[in-house]
């Protein structure tokens, strides 16, 4: 009843047809390079992948984000292979699995032009309609000559065929920062043939792609394409061009909807404040002007860029500003969002909180859920244990990591508790969630509600000691009791503060500051936001060779704008090596890792980052009353089985920073991994 009354009520719950094909819901996933490819194809993790968000209720799962139509568009980020017949089975058994749960399944085709990198793959020069370089993959192309376009259009045409042939139920193709959209855009096209100059040559190239592929399958296959509505403040392409040219297109007959995107893809910068917007941009920033393009182009639009839950898709949807919702990122974070959605249980999702996570090295994992992108090796749901295995759990501390344990521990069906020594719970997330960074509070926040709705209860302000613990009388005792800021560096450590407590407002910094960060992590930069929003002279030092080098690319960017903002020049390839008193002040050594060159700085405060160092005490007086001394048996845990189990005595692990410094991910890996068994 709960799921028929919502549908009925809900925009984002009711059908969309288009053609022959209904789309069960307004929520698509939109394509992208999820990293799961395995040789070029979507072997059985990265279709699990996608079947996960199909149980979860999404309607249509675009994939295969910029797969590759011919050889000199080439494998540079984890794309799919487009260009050949082998790729069919796999797209066969896909759509199988995804029909089956009922959703629809398109895929992205499109060539790199000069976004390709000459050096990887098959080595081959990056072609584009001009020799134009882009700065941020940094091929000088060879301009296309007219048989180099016919070979692509027919490669495009291809791969559309194989795509129907795979059993797929549409395709679009990507201009932006693409071959196409390269055409477009005077920016990219310098010729003066007749693929340049006039708008009506630019969007030759566009024709001739969509003509080959209409060719080469059925009227009732679908075609689209990612499509820019406006090229932005980097771009030359105005809104009223854009439209123009999607305008010539519908009249042709060349597609049948628009996947609509925002500004310019070719410099770090646009592609993640415009193209794939996240942390620190507002919510649904592109959504007005979508819509104003949706008023005049007559075709159904889809639309994601920062539509970070559902109410603001919701809002966009029943707007008429967008005809389909694209969640992709936030069903990173929860593919189950549709089906709560459904079953009325909108507040249960995990929410995005646009980190980047899902875009780094390590994609498609999410910051805080540990089983995205994993499927191949945890079920979607956590299995209860029987009666007799239920277990009184201890949580000492409630970081996200112990956070999670104690939430993945009462799915089990455990008895738990949770004690936390601070006043609120969170650990270092409280001190992280600032600024452009405050969306990371939602981590915290979400296990929280989770806890009450499971009915865990955090005690906080209680702190634990030995004693206490063991008068708990526990079967299971998880340490999630993180670390303390080590600031250790050398000669003067004693005169350093770390950036903890400047960001917990202990210690106000004004004056001369250094902040010397031996991490490349956020703690250091949020601390120099807040000293030189506090008036100080701000000097930024690292050992690496560039800010924020541990950060995923939409973070660094973004470091690099708001010290570029407030005129902070990090000094890279630096170490810190000594420092002394020097009357009221301090005097800093500082090396240059390249040149062995040394200087002083003479400054009123010396913030040292260098990671936190676990607090053993309780760990070291416990693991020798425990039953399995403390140790996590490490093959069990990767090869998810069941720790094994001492004859007597409590168990007991420790968890995230407890056992050493590293990021939310894997704090929370380790709390589930190890508790979905416990």
């Amino acid at each position: 009843m709960t799921i028929q009354t919502t549908a009925v009520r809900d925009p984002l719950l009711r059908p969309l047809t288009i053609k022959k094909t209904t789309f069960r819901n307004r929520i698509l996933s939109t394509s992208h390079a999820c990293g799961l490819q395995k040789d070029g194809f979507p072997q059985e993790a990265y279709q699990a992948y996608h079947e996960e968000k199909a149980r979860g209720g999404v309607a249509l799962s675009m994939f295969g984000g910029s797969s590759n139509v011919d050889r000199d568009s080439p494998n540079v980020f984890s794309q799919l292979d487009v260009g050949t017949d082998d790729i069919i089975p796999h797209f066969r058994r896909f759509a199988e699995r995804m029909h089956a749960q009922g959703a629809a399944l398109m895929c992205q085709i499109t060539h790199l032009g000069r976004r390709a990198e000459p050096y990887a793959q098959d080595w081959l020069p990056a072609i584009a309609p001009s020799p134009v370089r882009e700065a941020l993959h940094r091929a000088i192309p060879r301009e296309m000559d007219e048989e180099d376009i016919a070979r692509v259009v027919k490669a495009y045409g291809a791969a559309a065929r194989r795509c129907e042939e795979g059993g797929l139920d549409g395709i679009e193709t990507l201009a932006g920062g693409h071959l196409i959209g390269q055409f477009l855009s005077p920016k990219t096209n310098l010729r003066t043939d007749r693929f340049g100059g006039s708008l009506q040559n630019r969007v030759r190239f566009a024709l001739m792609v969509h003509e080959a592929i209409r060719k080469s399958v059925s009227d009732d296959f679908l075609v689209g394409i990612r499509y820019v509505v406006d090229e932005g403040q980097d771009g030359v392409l105005s809104a009223e061009e854009c439209l123009e040219a999607a305008s010539i297109l519908r009249d042709e007959g060349a597609i049948d909807f628009v996947n609509a995107i925002y500004g310019s893809m070719d410099t770090a910068r646009a592609l993640s404040e415009e193209n794939m917007p996240g942390m620190g941009v507002g919510s649904a920033p592109w959504v007005d002007a979508v819509g104003r393009f949706k008023d005049h182009i007559g075709l159904p639009v889809f639309h994601a860029a920062k539509l970070s839950d559902l109410a603001t898709a919701r809002y966009a949807v029943e707007s008429g500003k967008i005809d389909m919702a694209g969640l992709t990122r936030p069903q990173i974070a929860d593919p189950h969002m549709v089906r709560k959605l459904m079953e009325g249980k909108e507040d249960r999702i995990r929410p995005c909180v646009g980190a980047g996570h899902c875009q780094s090295g390590f994609r498609p994992k999410c910051l805080h859920n540990a089983a995205t992108g994993r499927e191949t090796l945890f079920p979607s749901e956590i299995a209860p244990v029987s009666a007799e295995q239920k277990r009184h759990a201890v949580v000492v501390g409630a970081g996200p990591a112990g956070l999670e344990a104690a939430r993945v521990l009462a799915l089990r069906g455990h008895d738990v508790q949770v004690f936390e020594a601070a006043a609120k719970p969170g650990g270092q997330l409280l001190l992280a969630a600032q600024d452009w960074r405050r969306d990371l509070i939602s981590i915290v926040d979400w296990r929280l509600m989770e806890l009450q709705h499971l009915g865990v209860e955090v005690t906080c302000n209680s702190y634990l000691d030995t004693d206490d613990i063991l008068a708990l009388d526990p079967d299971l005792v998880i340490l999630a009791t993180g670390g303390m800021p080590q600031t250790d560096f050398g000669p003067g450590s004693d005169l350093a503060i770390s950036p903890w407590e400047v960001l917990s407002r202990q210690i106000t910094v004004k004056g001369d500051v250094l902040i010397w960060d031996g991490t490349g992590r956020h703690s250091a930069q949020l601390a120099a936001l807040a000293a030189h929003e506090a008036g100080a002279q701000v000097t930024f030092a690292t050992i690496d060779k560039e800010l924020s080098q541990e950060q995923v690319y939409p973070e660094t960017t973004r470091w690099r704008k708001e010290f570029a903002k407030r005129g902070i020049r990090p000094e890279i390839d630096t170490r810190l090596i000594s420092a002394r008193r020097e009357g009221n002040r301090i005097e800093a050594t500082v090396l240059n890792e390249l040149t062995r060159d040394t200087r002083a700085l003479l400054v009123d405060h010396l913030l040292v980052e260098m990671g936190t160092l676990p607090m053993n005490d309780i760990y070291d007086e416990l693991r020798g009353r425990s039953g399995n001394n403390g140790k996590t048996d490490i093959h069990a845990l990767v090869a998810q089985r069941p720790q094994p189990r001492g004859e007597s005595g409590f168990e007991l692990h420790r968890i995230g920073d407890a056992q050493a410094s590293r990021n939310v991910h894997a704090a929370i890996y380790d709390a589930f991994r190890l508790c979905r068994l416990s």
